[in-house]
């Protein structure tokens, strides 16, 4: 594969603008999963994040249900709001007049509630720029086209994005807790599918610590697990010489792919298997 995707021709399933997100990828993962020699009973996504990768399996059945695990507090209030009180937020979100003084009011109260949590990681990712959640970002200055702050808040999108969630929400299960624990709770399990794509932060890598509160990830552990799973593994890293080294270590097999990122520089990444004929599947 030698061309980089289009993300204008990928449908969008996610409220969030998700600092390395995975739109780009997922033609990728739709041939890995389609080609797999058994469908997947379930997808887990240990670093799940915006979420698009278990939403697109979901939605376009190419797994029975979906494990999305996110250690990430603010992430985890949003998706427990999304998937358990989708009209409360539907309504929250319809009904707030976006401007600067009015979103700086809302994100420095302290929340009274998850779903007040959650309302306040969806704002705050869609207002600040690059959406990134992470102490320090700032809020969109110039945004698109010019628009200021409200540039990237689509009331009616976003709640129809909710919505079409919520239509799948029995196929969706939603964790906060740590994504290694639940690759290992589904590690014999020969009808899982893993679809890995933890912060970047392996060889000293600073965007994951600049994009993520929770950025802390075990590498070495994280590979060991990888290569000891019984169902099928995807996972996507920065092209960094430390990752190709544990790679060859754990005896996992890895594929450059040329993507954009948010500045459209052009930069290969890492898609890692556990097995050779998967690479085959994925790039013939």
């Amino acid at each position: 594969m030698g061309q980089i995707v289009n993300v204008a021709s990928v449908p969008k399933r996610s409220p969030f603008r998700y600092p390395g997100g995975k739109t780009w990828l997922v033609p990728e993962v739709r041939r890995w999963l389609r080609t797999l020699p058994d469908r997947p009973r379930v997808l887990v996504e240990p670093f799940a994040g915006g979420g698009i990768i278990s939403l697109t399996a979901v939605f376009e059945n190419l797994v029975d249900r979906a494990v999305m695990v996110e250690i990430d507090p603010q992430m985890a209030a949003a998706w427990r709001t999304i998937l358990d009180d989708a009209d409360w937020l539907i309504n929250r979100i319809l009904h707030f007049d976006i401007t600067v003084e009015s979103v700086r009011q809302a994100l420095s109260q302290v929340p009274g509630d998850s779903r007040e949590q959650g309302f306040q990681a969806i704002l705050r990712n869609r207002a600040q720029r690059g959406g990134i959640l992470a102490p320090g970002a700032s809020l969109m200055k110039e945004g698109e086209n010019g628009r200021g702050i409200a540039s990237r808040w689509y009331p009616r999108t976003l709640t129809r994005r909710i919505r079409e969630i919520q239509a799948v929400r029995s196929r969706i299960t939603f964790v906060e807790g740590d994504g290694l624990q639940w690759i290992e709770a589904y590690r014999d399990e020969p009808e899982a599918a893993f679809f890995i794509d933890p912060p970047y932060t392996a060889g000293g890598k600073r965007a994951g610590k600049r994009l993520y509160t929770y950025n802390d990830v075990d590498h070495e552990r994280l590979f060991a697990l990888t290569a000891r799973v019984s169902g099928e593994v995807l996972m996507t890293y920065d092209d960094a010489p430390e990752v190709v080294a544990l790679a060859d270590r754990h005896g996992l097999f890895i594929r450059r792919v040329p993507m954009k990122n948010t500045h459209h520089a052009k930069l290969d990444e890492l898609l890692i298997t556990r097995a050779v004929d998967r690479h085959d599947a994925i790039f013939a």
